[in-house]
């Protein structure tokens, strides 16, 4: 049971975190006004990843590239992977 907990919870987050990703390009890429399920989709995912998201960007920013979140996704899979 304990595993499949785990399972959704590190499922969802990872999915939050590519979602996130993915929205960060097709956001600015839909205009003036983008649909407005779009935008509530974008500020859901944002209030989810950024307080694990945030404190990682202030140390892998360079430039325009933001890696934080490549960096977490991997440790999440790892950590995922030793506890499953």
């Amino acid at each position: 049971m304990l595993d499949f907990i785990v399972n959704i919870v590190f499922g969802f987050f990872f999915a939050c975190i590519l979602g996130r990703t993915i929205l960060s390009y097709i956001v600015p890429m839909s205009g003036g006004r983008p649909n407005p399920t779009l935008m509530s989709a974008q500020r859901f995912v944002f209030q989810v990843t950024e307080p694990i998201l945030g404190p990682i960007r202030r140390y892998l920013t360079f430039g325009v590239f933001d890696f934080s979140p490549m960096v977490v996704m991997i440790v999440l899979v790892v950590v995922w992977k030793r506890l499953v």
